[in-house]
Parts: structure tokens; sequence; C-alpha cells
């Protein structure tokens, strides 16, 4: 089997993702500017949508699940009058209305899409639908039937409100789609509504603050992207982390159970670092950890 080409760069890089691109196209940017063997991103972003995109490299691809899990923060806005196909401004209008909604309004069915709610994806999204993904089936023309999904809404908070529009934020667990929170207010507000703009203001602990912007990526930039790199443990800020032995970050390394200094509770994730980086993610079994993950660094 041939060998993947590229260097062994292990991180995450925060892009703050511009609009009209797919969150696979700055993934494949930032590889190729880099030189990278291996990456991958925590969490798409639709194309139109911009803000935070956090593309792990090398062992880093390891704790992807960990931030695509964490709670995510979004500001959106909402434009009143028209529900279309795919649930944003780039589908076409399927309904209008001439109803409009007041702040108060607003204010009054927003405590429905706190907590655990039940959300049915757009039509146009990566959900499969019997091995194919809902948004190949829609552009064929075919109508696609999704199922609800529990999503965790931590917050949903009125910004500011016109006549034809209303801006929002909003935090939530993971496979929140703000498409669907527009489409479904819209509908309970009976006026209709569609994502009319769409930031990701903070993904788990990674923030737009400290997004490189996409015309930085490049060869030319490389060592200066280089200097922009968070650690892997990074993504792992609110896991407890661990100490491992000298004897135990060798057995950790080879797959088994390995001891450690420091306490976490029994069956917990934690990591587990040899004091010059991190060797693994696993499991607390008292005294000792229970390797899950293992990093070559």
């Amino acid at each position: 089997m041939a060998r993947k080409k590229g260097r062994d760069i292990n991180g995450w890089l925060i892009v703050d993702k511009p609009a009209g691109m797919t969150s696979t196209s700055v993934v494949n940017k930032v590889r190729w500017a880099l030189d990278a063997k291996k990456a991958g991103h925590a969490g798409t972003l639709d194309p139109d949508a911009t803000g935070v995109l956090a593309v792990a490299l090398g062992e880093a691809t390891k704790t992807v699940s960990y931030i695509t899990d964490a709670l995510k923060c979004y500001d959106f806005t909402v434009n009143w009058g028209a529900e279309t196909s795919t649930d944003d401004a780039s589908g076409e209008v399927l309904r209008r209305s001439d109803i409009r909604p007041d702040a108060d309004a607003i204010e009054r069915v927003i405590p429905g899409y706190l907590g655990e709610i039940m959300q049915v994806p757009p039509a146009y999204s990566a959900v499969k639908v019997q091995g194919e993904r809902a948004y190949d089936l829609a552009r064929e023309g075919e109508e696609v039937e999704l199922a609800a999904r529990p999503l965790w809404v931590e917050s949903l908070t009125l910004i500011e409100s016109g006549p034809d529009s209303a801006r929002f934020e909003m935090v939530c667990g993971k496979g929140g789609y703000v498409r669907s929170i527009a489409r479904d207010l819209g509908r309970d507000l009976g006026c209709l509504g569609h994502v009319a703009g769409l930031r990701r203001i903070w993904s788990g602990p990674f923030d737009v603050q400290d997004g490189v912007g996409f015309d930085k990526i490049d060869r030319e930039t490389q060592g200066w992207l280089e200097e922009q790199l968070l650690p892997l443990e990074a993504a792992l800020e609110d896991m407890p982390v661990l100490r491992a032995t000298p004897q135990g970050a060798q057995r950790i390394r080879n797959g088994n159970p390995g001891e450690v200094t420091g306490t976490a509770e029994w069956g917990e994730a934690v990591w587990v670092s040899d004091g010059e980086g991190p060797v693994c993610i696993g499991r607390y079994q008292g005294g000792t950890v229970q390797p899950e993950r293992v990093f070559n660094l």
C-alpha cells in the first residue's frame, strides 16, 4: 500500500470560513498549504455560512469527536415571509406569507426551542436516507422525509427584530441545524421564514477571534500558518488530565493499561500526558488508564 504523501503535522488550525465554499474545500486548502499528510474538520458548516471551522491535522484528527460533540454558538438572521426548499436564501421559494411577527411574538415562542427538543433536519442536508445523502435525493427531485431527532438547545436569544427579519444567537449541541430552527420559527409564528445569514462564533474551546482568514492560507504562508497551530490537547480542555509514570507511558503506547498519577472518577474519560505531550485518551481505572486512542507523537 502506498504511503500518504505529506508532512507529519499535528495540531489544530482554526479557520474563519468565508461564505461560498464547502467545509471540505477549506480542509483541502489547509492540507495543501501545510503539505500535511492528514487533515479533517470538526463540524460541517453550510457553504453559505461563515465562522469557526476547526481543522484537525495529523494526530489531532483522533480528537475530532470531542469537538463535534461540544456546544457551539451561532449568530444568525432569519428573513420572514418565505419558506424555501433549502431553508436558506439559496433555495427556491416554496411558500410566501404577508404576516410579520413583532419582537413580543418572537419572544413568546422561544421557550419552545429550549432544552431537549426534537428537530427535523432540512431536506438539503447530509443526513443519510437508505444509504443516500438527503441533499442528493432532493437535488434529483425526490421528496425527502426525514425523521425528527433530538437536539439540546442551551440558549436561543433574540438579538434584534426588524419588520422583515430577526437576528438570533443560539448555543446548541451536536447535530443542530440552524436552518431547521429558522424554518420552524417561521411556521410557529405563522409568517414562514428562512436563514439569510449564519455565522458560527465558537465551537467548544475554539473562538472565531482566533480564526485565520482563508485568504492567508497558502504555501507562501506555510511558516506563519504553523505558528498559528494550536496543540492537539486544545480540544481536550474540558477533560481531566493525568500524568503517566515512565513505565505507564510505555505500556499505554503499546495499547495496555498504564499507571498514572492523579485521580478521576472511575470510568471517566481522561487524557494522559507524559510531561512532554499527550499520550492517549482513555478511561480511568483507579491508578491506571485503559487507553482508547493512543497518540503517536
